[in-house]
């Protein structure tokens, strides 16, 4: 590995010559290094659930890009030197986030986040049986966070189910216990 200062040559250079040498730049200085090869270590757990995962995303991502309207809303995401694909990709590795679940009278108030969109949210009430008593869609309230649903009846000792879903389709499951 060399360090290269002070070369107007390799200043403009990024890349791999002549599959030898790659040039990159980290922490602001150019280095130059053998090429790598594949690695011969077996992949961790970890590696492999985080490829699986990719795939996955990827897989979800061709599908909604499928989709007219969605390709344009990706695409109006990107930025210089990203496609509609990249950003679906990123959207669906990532699920959505449940940050607080709160009653407020006869209402159940859902703070669901997501980095793009959140697509949907479902409340479902439980009693203490486990019998679902109510369940529906929650409504977007104008800052596009909070999340709303009326409620008819509080179900004593039970629980509140919230499920979030991102435009991808993946999902996050929180629940409150009522007292």
């Amino acid at each position: 590995m060399a360090i290269v200062k002070d070369n107007i040559l390799m200043q403009l250079v990024r890349g791999t010559l002549g599959k030898q040498i790659t040039i990159y730049e980290r922490n602001g200085q150019i280095i130059m290094a053998k090429k790598r090869g594949p690695s011969k270590k077996k992949p961790t757990q970890k590696q492999l659930e985080a490829r699986h995962k990719m795939t996955i995303a990827s897989m979800r991502a061709q599908i909604m890009l499928e989709d007219p309207q969605i390709k344009a809303y990706y695409q109006s995401l990107a930025g210089p030197g990203q496609n509609a694909y990249n950003i679906a990709v990123k959207d669906a590795y990532r699920s959505p986030e449940v940050q607080n679940i709160r009653l407020e009278g006869d209402e159940v108030v859902v703070i669901a986040q997501n980095e793009f969109r959140v697509a949907e949210v479902e409340v479902r009430l439980i009693d203490a049986d486990g019998v679902i008593t109510e369940s529906g869609r929650a409504f977007s309230g104008w800052n596009g966070i909070d999340w709303h649903y009326k409620i008819t009846a509080r179900p004593a000792g039970g629980k509140v189910i919230v499920i979030v879903k991102s435009l991808p389709g993946n999902s996050t499951i929180k629940e409150l216990l009522l007292t």
